[in-house]
């Protein structure tokens, strides 16, 4: 509680040029997991009636080729099911439910749900990992099907962004589509590193001609933050499980911030801070 309190303060004296300067666009994470049962059409659903605009969500490959979304590779934390999800069929998948209650969300349902919505920010994240369930061959598919099901979108003024720890598919969607924007506030693609912003992440990120990355708050500092600003990076940090983690990262300068608790979240913020610039 001291903490997020000088937090508070800190911000609170900068507030005139934070309100001037800063713009802060959170999105929820996978619909907002620690409060929804996440990658869930339910989740991403009471997010979007709570006001949020934005949203992370993790792509899977099936075994029979049936994009999903789901985060982890093995089905046994999220489902009554068991075993890795790449060596499901999409008939066993669909017979599966979260320990919620919830099936399993298909890629195509959520393009779907996305479809006439306007001033959307949507993280694509390409779960392509481990290397042993991803071929290269698969990876391009993954990448170049959730590009098109991305582009395909009924959508005004979006961001639509595709995202990966895995370079593999990053690096297809450049050399597939020399169009895709890298670089500036409408750039499409986003590094995420297991790792704080640091001059390795920033050279890493200068090497792929990629100038948006996903980094850990806890490993970020506020003066790294504002040299990945000088040479034109846009930073998004994560995660934020709880409202201390998302004031931490306002102070460090992040342009973009995913939440666990989008709900709690945006109701503590347009109470205790509304003087900040967040776009929901």
């Amino acid at each position: 509680m001291k903490k997020i309190v000088a937090l508070v303060f800190a911000l609170s004296l900068a507030a005139g040029t934070f309100a001037q300067t800063q713009q802060i666009r959170a999105f929820s994470h996978r619909g907002g997991r620690l409060e929804r049962d996440e990658n869930t059409l339910q989740a991403f659903q009471e997010s979007w009636d709570a006001g949020y605009t934005g949203f992370e969500t993790d792509i899977r490959r099936s075994a029979d080729g049936v994009l999903y979304m789901t985060h982890d590779c093995t089905l046994d934390r999220t489902t009554n099911g068991s075993g890795l999800f790449e060596r499901k069929t999409s008939s066993e998948i669909d017979q599966l439910r979260t320990k919620k209650g919830n099936k399993m969300l298909k890629f195509d349902e959520f393009i779907e749900f996305l479809q006439d919505k306007d001033n959307l920010y949507v993280e694509f994240e390409l779960k392509t990992m481990p290397d042993s369930l991803y071929t290269q061959e698969l990876v391009e598919e993954v990448a170049e099907r959730v590009y098109q099901g991305a582009k395909s979108i009924r959508t005004k003024n979006s961001i639509l962004r595709f995202t990966s720890s895995d370079l593999r598919g990053l690096r297809y969607l450049k050399k597939a589509h020399p169009e895709i924007k890298s670089k500036g506030p409408e750039s499409e693609l986003l590094i995420i590193f297991s790792a704080g912003v640091s001059d390795k992440t920033i050279e890493i990120c200068k090497r792929e001609d990629i100038w948006v990355m996903g980094c850990m708050t806890p490993k970020t500092t506020r003066d790294m933050v504002k040299k990945a600003h000088k040479e034109g990076m846009i930073v998004s940090l994560w995660p934020t499980h709880k409202v201390e983690d998302f004031v931490l990262a306002a102070y460090m300068g992040a342009d973009a911030l995913c939440t666990d608790i989008p709900v709690t979240m945006k109701e503590w913020l347009q109470t205790n801070m509304p003087w900040l610039n967040v776009v929901y």
